[in-house]
């Protein structure tokens, strides 16, 4: 019972100084809670989220780690690791994590996106069209797919389908279609 309110206690503690913004004290206080239960999911990826905003991304990583190893069924640790990883350009492993975060998940539409970065940073671009056109079809409105896929498209010098996207993106993205067009030199007379 006693080991249940110390744990309680703590994660209330790190809750409070998260709320004031008190970082190094709550990670003080997240280890503590893992010195009392190493397998406590929400102290792990505490732990992975503010070691990331510190910069300590290695050990980010080991923290989302062992968050997948718990929790192997859930997507959204995958996600996450998958993220980290690309950051730190362990692409391969990247790409891993992104791929079973959608086997998972088949409409997590960042981890599509993701995936199709990993791709793009691989010089795969068949395979990064697939997965960026998963992506917008799940997330239609938003812009960042659809500029990614339009590079892809430049970078397999496919310039009409590119001029295609940066028509669409006009409609509700004007400013993401100019930069498209100064970056690719597909300028309005062009499409």
């Amino acid at each position: 019972m006693n080991d249940l309110l110390n744990r309680r206690f703590l994660r209330w503690q790190i809750k409070l100084l998260l709320v004031f913004n008190r970082r190094a004290a709550a990670l003080e206080r997240v280890d503590a809670l893992l010195a009392l239960d190493a397998e406590d999911l929400y102290a792990l990826a505490t732990r992975a989220h503010l070691l990331s905003e510190q910069g300590d991304k290695p050990g980010a990583v080991e923290a989302l780690e062992r968050v997948v190893a718990l929790q192997p069924s859930q997507a959204a640790g995958w996600f996450n690791l998958g993220f980290l990883r690309e950051d730190l350009g362990r692409i391969d492993e990247a790409e891993a994590a992104f791929r079973q975060a959608i086997a998972l998940d088949d409409k997590f539409d960042r981890a599509w996106y993701g995936l199709a970065l990993c791709l793009i940073r691989q010089r795969r671009f068949d395979d990064a069209v697939t997965a960026l056109k998963r992506n917008t079809e799940l997330q239609p409105m938003s812009p960042y797919g659809w500029y990614q896929l339009a590079r892809v498209h430049v970078d397999r010098q496919e310039p009409d389908e590119a001029a295609k996207i940066i028509r669409h993106l006009r409609r509700f993205e004007p400013k993401v279609a100019a930069q498209l067009e100064r970056e690719t030199g597909l300028g309005k007379a062009q499409t």
